[in-house]
């Protein structure tokens, strides 16, 4: 039987190889090194094995480094002013860094989540609510984000947003003037990207520990989920912030499952309601994320629903649409898009795109 070391350990392997290379040199390095090191890699089972995931370790490393902003290791984070490229001595003084600092990485791991509120993600969805927009006609649409974190992707009709198309043009979209903008790099096009503005009239987010953008402590947890070497990220974050406190959703603190009903109630009945989640399932024990499929469709019987999932093939769609394996590529992570609309218990699901994990790149099917 796999201990749950060795689980750790295995995910690190996985996130070096498929999510943090030709991303992040800081990261793929660090994860390498964990994979390997089995004293550094058991701080991450302070955790239960859902929860153990290498960005949760890393994000409870980068909050510890937040505190020590003259220590060494910080040459190598942007995200504190380091400039340093990945050298023989970054993973020596990493492993020092956090094992120095044990009992307080092994606090943040047991009493944190992953909570990387990536709003770039945001530039994939909003044409997908367009979507749903033009099948609605003009009524508003009621938002509910499952595992909404901060709510930052409620906050979506704030942004604009700039698609480059594979012939080098650029598609504008969104909200004229704002503050943050959100690129994509548009791999196949099929117009999806020139779709209407939706409008949205509600905005309602339900997550285990919902963040407060106003307080300083919650903020600086999201930023330090954020990768370090990737500051445009940490840019879009905290702008995303400012946006969201000036437009605050209805955040509700709560279970995915058992408290999806009540999440909904909170979107008048007159509106068209759109649940989404967006690399939730993940983080859900398997057998949970079956129980969260059934949820909305129970929904849908007392209400009709559009059901958006933004998440990886394995984390949600095989359990809808198992025949469809062909949406698994090999090669780096990435999410599969899908829109179902369901009525009465009955739902007519279809993947609609395949895109980066932060929403850097989108393929529309």
């Amino acid at each position: 039987m796999t201990s749950q070391l060795d689980t750790v350990r295995q995910r690190f392997h996985r996130f070096a190889e498929q999510e943090a290379a030709g991303n992040s040199p800081l990261y793929e390095r660090f994860a390498l090194g964990v994979a390997e090191d089995a004293e550094v890699a058991d701080l991450l089972t302070a955790t239960s094995a859902n929860f153990a995931v290498p960005t949760l370790f890393f994000a409870a490393a980068q909050r510890a480094l937040f505190a020590e902003p003259w220590h060494p290791l910080t040459r190598y984070y942007p995200s504190v002013g380091g400039h340093d490229g990945v050298d023989e001595a970054a993973w020596p003084e990493f492993r020092d860094f956090v094992l120095g600092r044990a009992d307080k990485m092994r606090e943040l791991i047991s009493s944190r989540t992953t909570q990387t509120n990536e709003v770039r993600r945001a530039a994939v969805l909003y044409p997908v609510l367009s979507l749903i927009a033009a099948q609605v006609g003009k009524a508003p649409l009621g938002l509910l984000e499952v595992g909404a974190s901060a709510g930052l992707l409620l906050g979506m009709d704030r942004y604009g947003y700039r698609h480059r198309l594979p012939d080098g043009t650029d598609v504008n979209t969104g909200r004229k003037k704002a503050r943050l903008v959100l690129d994509t790099a548009v791999r196949r096009e099929q117009g999806r990207t020139r779709a209407k503005a939706p409008a949205i009239d509600a905005k309602v987010g339900l997550d285990l520990t919902p963040v407060d953008v106003a307080d300083e402590e919650q903020l600086s947890w999201l930023e330090a989920c954020v990768w370090p070497d990737q500051p445009r990220r940490l840019s879009f974050l905290r702008l995303a912030a400012e946006e969201v406190k000036a437009d605050p959703p209805v955040l509700v603190a709560g279970d995915a499952v058992d408290d999806l009903h009540a999440a909904a109630a909170r979107v008048p009945a007159d509106l068209p309601l759109v649940v989404f989640n967006s690399n939730l399932l993940a983080y859900v024990d398997e057998s949970r994320r079956a129980d969260y499929v059934e949820a909305v469709r129970a929904l849908s019987e007392s209400r009709t629903l559009w059901w958006v999932a933004q998440e990886p093939f394995g984390a949600c769609l095989n359990l809808v649409l198992p025949e469809r394996e062909d949406l698994v590529l090999d090669g780096p992570a990435h999410n599969v898009v899908s829109i179902g609309r369901w009525e009465k218990g009955r739902s007519e699901l279809r993947p609609v795109a395949r895109s980066g994990m932060h929403g850097q790149w989108v393929e529309w099917l």
